[in-house]
Order: C-alpha cells, then structure tokens, then sequence
C-alpha cells in the first residue's frame, strides 16, 4: 500500500470513527441535563485548578516575602494617632498605614543571610537606594553591624525572634486567612469533581444499561442459523466487555478530554500573563511534544484494537471449550486444547506487551519534557528574580502551571487511546446490532389471540446453504386435533420441518400456513406462544426447579406449575428432592439424570397450555421405566391437540392419526401405520430393521 492509500484509509477510519461516535451519542441524548450540569460542574472544576497556582503565587509575594514595608521614627514623647505599634528598646516603630509624614526620618526593615534587620534614619532618597540595592542582590553588611548607604554610614539591629513576631504579627493573621481561602477553594472544587464524577457515573450506567439491553434484543431476535456461525463467546464479549469499554468512554473519557483541553489552554493564558518571554521559552518543548503523541497515538491506536480482537478470541475459546469439556476429557485432548490456548492466549499476551512498551516508552518522554521545561522556568525564571522582572511568587506560578501542563497531556494521550478501543468496541456492537435477522418481522404482522392448529406445507423448499436443499417440494397438511408423526433416515429433514414450523428459519419457496394464514404474516411471538416444543437435547437454567418450569412467567400460577407436574409425572422425582420445587438446579441441570430433564421440559411445555405440540425425539434420552410413565400422560395431553412429532423409536408412534415418511428431502409415503405396512415401501422397511435389531 503507497501512501496516499495510507491517507485514504486513515481518513475513511476517520470518519467512520466520527459516525460511530455520533450514532453513540444519540443514547446520551435522553439525559442531555446531565451532560449540562456536568459540564457546568466541569467548568468550576477547572476553574478552581487553574486559579490555585495564583493564590500562592498572591500568598508569597503579598505575605510570605512582604518585608519592606516602610516605618515612620516617633520619640518616645510624641503621640501617634496610627496603630500595629512596635517597640524597640528607646524608639517607637508605627507602620505608616493611613498617614504620609515626609519631613520625619524613614526607617526599614531589610532580609539578610536568613535575619532580619532594622535600619533607622533614612531619608526618602536612601530609602529607595536600598531597595535599588536589596533588588540587585548585593546587599551587605559588614562584621561591626553597620550598613553604608550613598556614603553615609547607618546602625542596624538584628531583629529578635519575639520582635520578629510582633513585626510580623498582622502577616501572621493574614497567612492565616489565607491558608483557610486557600482550603475553602480547594474543598469546593473537590466537592465539585465528586458532584460531576457521581452524576457521569450515573448517566453513564443509564447509557451502558440502554445499550447492552439493545444488543441483548437483538440477539435474541436473530434466527438460529445466526447462532450456529458466531461463536457464543464473542456475544458474550459484545454484550460484557465492549459495553464496560463504551462504559469508560461515557463516564471518564469525554468529560476529562474538555476538562484536560480546558486546563491547558487556561494554563497557556496564564502562564503568558506572568510572563511571556518565560512562557514562549517554555513552549519551546512543544514540538517535541507533539510529535511524540502522534506517534504514540498511531502506534497504540492499532495495538488498542488488536488486543480488543485478542480478548474476544479467547473469550469464544474459553466459551466453547468449558462448554464441551466433557467432551474434551472423553476424547482426551486436554494436551491438544492446551497447546491451542498457550497460541491464543500468547497473541493476547503479546499485543499487551506491545501496548506495554508503547506506554513505557511514552510516559518517561513525557517526564523528561515536563523536566525540560521546569528547568527552563527556573533557569530563567529565577534570573529575571534576580533582576527584579518578575517576584518569586510569580516564579512559583509558572513551575506550578509546566508541572500541570503535561499532566493533562499524557491524560489525554491514554484517554485517546481509551477512546479509540470504545470505537472499536462500538463497532462491533453496532455490527452486531446493524446486521439484520432473517426471520425479520413485518410491520403490519398478525397477532394470534388463538390457533385451532391445522398446519399446511405447499411447495416448501428449504436449505441452510445456497443450492443445498434439505427439503425439496414438501407438501402436506394436519388438521387440527391430529397426530402426525415423521420418520426416515438422518438427515432426511424432519427436524426441519418441525423447525420451519416455529419461525426458527424462513423458506426459500413455497409456504407453511397456520390456520390458513401464512406464518411470515404472523407476529413471531404470538406464533410460538401457541406452540409448545419438547427436544431431546433439554436445556436447564441456573436457578431451581419452580423457575425453570415457569420459566420467571408471573402469569403461571402455583397451582398450574404443580398440576403440570403431575400430569407429566415429574412430580414423582420433585417431591423427593431436598427443597421440592424450590430445589437449587445448576446450569444444564448438571445434578439431574437425562430423565428428569426431560420431564421437566414437559411440565416446563404443558404448563402454557400450547394448541400445538412439537415432539422432537423427545423421548430418546429416557429409559424405559420413565417412559412408561409419562407415555400415557403423552396421549392424553395430545388429545385435542395438534401433535408433530419425530421419534426414533417407532413404536411410539404407532397410534399416530398420520406418518410421514422423509427421504432426502421429500415426502415419500404417508398414512397411518397399518396403511404403510401394507405398502411394504421405506417404512415397512424400517419397521422390519428396527424390530430385526
């Protein structure tokens, strides 16, 4: 592939990445309020970060290095009507707060080697002499205690730690003050960030919940023949771990992005107000910079969405293989499957490595910039403090802000790349969701209060693989109330045809009628809600005896579940466990025998009072004491019923109203058995090889 393909295909994922994301915010759309207040709540988040660097910034230069206040020099006699009086020793210090008295003598406060010293006697002139000179650095003092200031000599005292105190006092108060607005702000924003985190959670559950109920419908929506191709671990996957991925995109990703980009851009804003000959120094990490992120956004984009494909495979192994390890250990192929899983599971261990390296490289470059640049704030930083430029609170600001520059940077970096596996996952969802059931209803669909139960096959023609036919031009009819029964060999289509009639799979040609009306103009659900099906593989929930019969249907009464269980005899075996019908069941039913699976999916059946009957080997896995007692219940609950059925053993159906004899695929012979065995064709002859063995 040349490089302007490279382009194509980068702009089409683009874009394809935009509708997806588009088509995911239309679940969100329901609670827009949220995402407003949320937003809201963002902006006084960000606010509160960006406005803490300034307030130390304001401590330090306003409190903490606030020390050359000027002091007027009253005598001992004179009274002063100013106040924050100090005393040293014969000489009264007021701090010239409201009054300006430019005849009397200045005095000064000044920092030296960590003290500080008190200099009495200066005019307005000297006084800005020695500000020129503490600005400059070169401030000195020498070993009798004496300063010289535009050649005149000036007594200095130490200031004691109590006098320092008293000095300082109205500083104290006010560090105090601000110390407690300092909390007060950093308190409101992590209020702010909890109230913003709780409600994201809560939408971004509301979201995830409608989603994964969405890909849930559908997939039971879809035809049988869709579940035989796609392996049941990777719906799991669509269903568990693609929604928590759309879960994160929801709840962290999108805000914190507008919340990083928020942050930079009011740092940059900041930290040019301080300074912008700093800042432009700064910045000069910014290239390199960028160009590590796109690369490490290309890089980890495709290693995100390789791992995503890795998870899924070995979700679909797993699956399948826990499900069939009996199999497995029958067989024993335990070393064969393990050698399988150590390939599966080391591509998996292999792109988390990749993804790994890609993060072990990105994040030190990362640090080594932020140091970069910190260095630069200081060296130059520190020099314009030097100078006078800019104070040291200032100074402080600026290392705050390049240290929270390349937090949010590498934030969004990872958020990418958080963001890019929600797309992949969100494609495979909506994949699955966008592609279409074969057994489509009809808008206008038929809902069927009732059924009588006469069934009818014109010219059915069926195959599960083009040009492949199963059945090839079945005919036939079944009053309502009759018996039918179909036999023939493996593969002749008789399951299929018991299968077509449920909706399971949609005919290529021809029609199936219920009651005269063909069953693709039937609503599905009001179909197989008159049909009741009894296979010979049964199926058994977590869960207990009562909901299994039930099947969690609030309209089945007690009372009907019991009867139904009589009337099967599977009551037989449910009185004589520990808890009845409350008795814990296992997935699969892993703790009852095949025989009381079985009668067990006949109550589960009967209960629902269904006007036709499917019987699909339905009595092959039970042993002939069980069968004896539900064969009686069997023919009662077929009376006035419409029953198919298929059976293996012919000697259940020989009191059948109709047989049905299938030979690839078509309909060979029919009528009762006494009419078949005069007919001395396939059935007589099957008849004859199952009595022989």
């Amino acid at each position: 592939m040349n490089i302007n393909e490279d382009v194509f295909t980068e702009n089409h994922k683009n874009r394809k990445d935009f509708f997806i994301f588009k088509r995911l915010m239309k679940y969100a759309k329901p609670y827009i309020m949220h995402i407003i207040i949320s937003f809201i709540l963002l902006g006084i988040v960000v606010g509160v970060e960006l406005v803490q660097p300034m307030l130390v910034a304001r401590g330090i230069d306003s409190i903490i290095t606030r020390y050359d206040t000027i002091y007027s020099i009253i005598d001992n006699k004179g009274e002063s009507p100013l106040k924050n009086e100090i005393y040293f020793e014969d000489t009264k210090l007021v701090k010239d707060e409201a009054n300006d008295y430019p005849d009397a003598l200045k005095a000064r406060i000044v920092l030296y080697d960590e003290g500080y010293y008190f200099v009495k006697g200066l005019t307005e002139k000297e006084i800005a002499a020695l500000e020129d000179i503490e600005s400059k650095g070169s401030l000195t003092i020498d070993n009798k205690g004496f300063i010289e200031i535009n050649g005149n000599t000036f007594d200095i005292k130490k200031l004691t730690e109590e006098e320092l105190k008293l000095f300082r006092k109205d500083d104290f108060n006010e560090l105090i003050r601000f110390a407690a607005l300092f909390v007060i702000v950093v308190l409101l924003g992590s209020t702010m960030q909890y109230l913003m985190t709780l409600l994201l959670q809560y939408t971004g559950q509301k979201v995830i919940y409608e989603i994964r109920m969405d890909v849930f419908s559908h997939i039971q929506k879809m035809e049988i023949d869709f579940f035989s191709t796609m392996p049941i671990g990777k719906l799991v996957t669509r269903v568990t771990n693609d929604t928590e991925t759309l879960n994160e995109m929801y709840t962290s990703v999108i805000i914190n992005s507008v919340k990083n980009i928020f942050i930079l851009v009011g740092i940059v804003i900041a930290m040019l107000s301080y300074n912008f000959r700093i800042s432009m120094m700064t910045f000069m990490v910014m290239p390199v910079l960028i160009l590590a992120t796109i690369i490490f956004r290309k890089y980890s984009k495709t290693i995100y969405r390789r791992v995503r494909e890795n998870v899924s495979k070995v979700n679909a192994f797993l699956s399948e293989h826990i499900s069939g390890i009996k199999i497995i250990q029958i067989f024993a192929k335990e070393e064969e499957k393990y050698e399988e899983f150590i390939q599966i599971n080391g591509e998996l261990n292999k792109s988390n490595k990749d993804n790994i390296i890609a993060f072990s490289i990105f994040g030190p470059t990362i640090y080594f910039l932020r140091i970069a640049a910190t260095s630069i704030v200081i060296f130059s930083g520190g020099r314009y403090v030097l100078e006078g430029i800019i104070t040291i609170g200032a100074l402080m600001a600026l290392i705050q802000y390049v240290s929270r520059f390349f937090q949010p940077v590498q934030q969004l970096a990872e958020q990418f790349n958080v963001f890019q596996s929600a797309m992949a996952s969100a494609e495979r969802i909506f994949g699955l969701i966008d592609r279409e059931s074969k057994m489509k209803e009809k808008e206008d669909a038929i809902v069927l209060d009732e059924i009588e139960g006469n069934i009818e096959f014109k010219n059915v023609w069926f195959a599960y693989k083009e040009d492949e036919w199963i059945l090839k031009d079945v005919s036939f009819k079944v009053k309502a109330g009759e018996t039918v029964a179909f036999v023939g060999a493996t593969g002749a289509g008789k399951t299929t045809i018991l299968s077509l009639i449920g909706k399971y799979y949609r005919v290529q040609k021809g029609e199936i009628l219920i009651d005269g009306i063909n069953i693709s103009d039937i609503r599905t659900m009001s179909l197989r809600r008159h049909i009741g099906q009894m296979l010979q593989d049964v199926f058994v929930f977590a869960g207990d005896i009562e909901s299994n019969i039930k099947l969690r249907n609030k309209e089945i009464s007690k009372e009907d579940m019991i009867a139904a269980s009589e009337y099967v005899n599977a009551n037989k075996f449910i009185e004589k466990l520990p808890d009845k019908y409350k008795h814990k069941v296992y997935e699969r039913g892993a703790t009852l025998s095949s025989g009381q699976r079985q009668l067990l999916s006949f109550a589960r059946t009967l209960v629902r009072k269904p006007s036709i009957l499917i019987l699909d080997e339905a009595t092959a896995n039970i042993d002939t004491e069980t069968e004896k007692l539900i064969q009686d219940a069997l023919y009662r609950i077929m009376k006035g019923r419409t029953t198919l059925a298929v059976a293996h053993r012919l000697s259940t159906i020989q009191h059948s109203d109709s047989i049905i004899v299938m030979h690839k695929g078509m309909v060979k012979e029919q009528g009762s058995h006494e009419e078949l065995l005069d007919k001395r064709g396939l059935y007589y002859n099957l008849v004859q090889l199952q009595y022989n063995e």
